[in-house]
């Protein structure tokens, strides 16, 4: 019904108006460009977060710490909102410069104080508190394209229902000054 409604716009006949053309190519534009334009944000999106975590990968490296106490026995909430197998403690490592450092990681909550693990230090040699994992890096990477791509969609869409209301108020002034000039009663005049 929908595409009937919209090919309608496009044939010739007496009651077609610049309105209906301009209708029909403003669906028309609107639907290309979200066959085009949105894809291409979502995969543009999704990979400069993708870059962005390889280069976090390739600037982090680990250091062996121990925990200087128990971990909490709660477990955390990781980015994909489900519960992460890790809980945030303290630990101790030895800096690059021999110092002895400490602060607070995630780690597996089976752990104990004494307990050695693998802790992440960023190129500046600063603990990572949340360290992301390659699999969380892929869905976040996902998440940012997918809505990126329905942003772009809901975006043009908003577009072409002004761009449509716009063409329905000039539509309607056209349809309200031909009745001002063919209306009889309207110019003061009595038909009989």
């Amino acid at each position: 019904m929908a595409l009937k409604r919209m090919l309608r716009r496009w044939r010739r006949g007496p009651l077609r108006r610049g309105t209906d053309v301009a209708e029909a190519w403003l669906v028309l534009v609107t639907g290309v460009l979200m066959a085009v334009v949105a894809p291409v944000a979502g995969i543009s999106a999704a990979d400069a977060v993708s870059a962005a975590h390889e280069r976090q990968f390739q600037d982090r490296h680990s250091v062996s710490a121990v925990l200087t106490e128990d971990p909490p026995a709660r477990v955390s909430v990781d980015s994909t909102g489900g519960s992460a197998a890790r809980v945030h403690a303290t630990v101790r490592w030895t800096a690059a410069d021999g110092t002895a450092r400490t602060g607070e990681t995630a780690v597996a909550p089976h752990l104990k104080a004494g307990d050695r693990t693998t802790a992440w230090l960023n190129g500046h040699g600063v603990l990572l508190r949340d360290p992301v994992s390659p699999s969380e890096a892929r869905v976040e990477s996902i998440a940012i394209g997918t809505v990126a791509a329905s942003g772009t969609c809901l975006l043009l869409l908003i577009g072409e229902r002004a761009g449509t209301a716009l063409l329905n108020r000039r539509r309607a002034a056209q349809w309200e000054r031909e009745w001002a000039e063919i209306d009889p009663w309207r110019r003061g005049h009595r038909l009989g």
